[in-house]
């Protein structure tokens, strides 16, 4: 496993569209560990590749107290959402910026 340098905004590198993942091979293993260990790192609960300079659509995302509940998504697609729920967010590419985000 590896740390990867985090971009931050306004890094034209973000605005990059990510492709998806062909195949589940050993390059995006490394890839998976490697964002997590950035992504504990950090400390954050969450990272998408493009944020290390990436262009795939790989997520991994671990919001347990105790960093146990780790999950990656690799080609994620929202298929339907349902209420909504006001939650204070950070993102690790937009250091020390904090705000409230509604989401389903």
């Amino acid at each position: 496993m590896a740390k990867r340098e985090i971009l931050h905004f306004p890094d034209p590198r973000l605005r990059n569209v990510a492709r998806p993942v062909e195949e589940v091979d050993d390059e995006i293993r490394q890839l998976v560990d490697d964002m997590f260990e950035t992504m504990y790192d950090a400390p954050g609960i969450g990272l998408a590749a493009i944020q290390i300079n990436v262009a795939k659509r790989v997520i991994v995302v671990d919001v347990s107290e105790d960093k146990s509940e780790p999950l990656c998504l690799i080609n994620p697609e929202i298929l339907e959402k349902e209420g909504e729920e006001t939650m204070d967010e950070g993102c690790l590419s937009v250091p020390e910026i904090h705000e409230s985000v509604t989401r389903a």
